[in-house]
């Protein structure tokens, strides 16, 4: 679920938690292109730190790049090799030919590991799309992914599941984000205008805890044309990547896997209690994640007191625990 575009839409949201900051001497690389890999005629950003046997393999969610990990990934080089890389079209890679659905993306890092010479074993992390994006990997590539920290996760089944929990409003919300984010890409086209109504609409505010430099390249990137066309392909092509993770799905065997689940709803109102429908589609939510750890014999699920869908950025250290755990799993 692509709660960041949504958030645009239900104020409520962004009032809920606040970003964890990283030092700003954590986010310098994070701020610019580092490594810019060819994978077949056009280049991805990948940045890679530390050393291990293990490498910590990161994917973001939906139309967001590599910084959504500043938080975690400087933590986890620490101990092992970690990399975040930018999807096609976000951050600072080349746009894509293809549809941004998830498939593509896997086979878009599968290529990208291996032209940058990052070889197996990986520890994959990924958040909502990201998560799907992992989960695809370890299916098509079992031999390479020891284990799976899935953090809020998308489930193949999650848009019919959620609306049927919210009665009918998700898929309303997510009628009105569509028609945004095709009028905000109207005007990236167009090009936006320092300090107008679009810009504020369409961006919103800096993550919080983004310093200086890391804010000059995140709003360079996220109003530029390119960005907005990757974020239309993947978001208009959501259930596509669902269909392609319902076909794919199985057991993980023995593999261990993490699954991080919200505590705190993007769709609770500040200051009120939680409705009933509310509770629903929290519950579902986390029944989903519950199923996707169990498939899994060394799968556990758990909820992260205080964040949002957005864990990484709002409790990083809850994330770092979380891979820590199962890279101490891996064999």
């Amino acid at each position: 679920m692509n709660v960041k575009n949504l958030a645009l839409l239900l104020a409520a949201c962004a009032a809920n938690s606040a970003t964890a900051a990283a030092p700003f001497d954590q986010q310098s690389a994070f701020s610019k292109p580092q490594q810019m890999i060819d994978i077949g005629g056009r280049k991805l950003n990948l940045h890679c730190s530390g050393s291990g046997p293990v490498t910590v393999v990161f994917d973001s969610p939906s139309t967001d790049a590599g910084w959504s990990w500043v938080g975690v990934q400087p933590e986890i080089a620490k101990r092992t090799r970690a990399c975040v890389y930018d999807r096609a079209g976000l951050g600072f890679s080349d746009p894509s030919p293809r549809e941004g659905v998830s498939g593509n993306a896997v086979e878009d890092l599968h290529a990208l590991l291996g032209k940058a010479g990052i070889a197996p074993p990986y520890v994959m992390v990924g958040n909502s799309y990201g998560g799907a994006n992992v989960q695809l990997y370890s299916y098509r590539y079992p031999a390479e992914v020891k284990g799976l920290v899935l953090v809020e996760p998308q489930h193949e089944d999650e848009t019919k599941r959620l609306d049927a929990a919210s009665q009918g409003k998700l898929k309303q919300v997510y009628a009105q984000q569509n028609e945004m984010e095709k009028a905000c890409a109207a005007q990236a086209e167009k090009g936006f205008q320092p300090g107008s109504d679009e810009l504020k609409n369409c961006i919103g505010e800096v993550p919080d805890g983004f310093g200086p430099e890391l804010a000059k390249a995140y709003l360079g990137v996220v109003s530029s044309a390119k960005h907005w066309r990757a974020a239309v392909s993947e978001d208009f092509n959501f259930d596509k990547g669902g269909d392609q993770l319902r076909a794919a799905r199985r057991s993980f065997g023995d593999m261990p896997v993490l699954v991080l689940t919200r505590g705190v709803s993007p769709f609770a109102v500040p200051g009120k209690p939680q409705s009933a429908l509310n509770k629903a589609f929290e519950n579902e939510n986390r029944k989903m994640h519950k199923e996707v750890a169990a498939l899994s014999k060394r799968g556990s699920e758990r909820v992260v007191p205080g964040a949002g869908h957005i864990i990484q950025a709002e409790k990083p250290q809850a994330v770092v625990k979380a891979i820590n755990e199962v890279l101490d799993k891996v064999r």
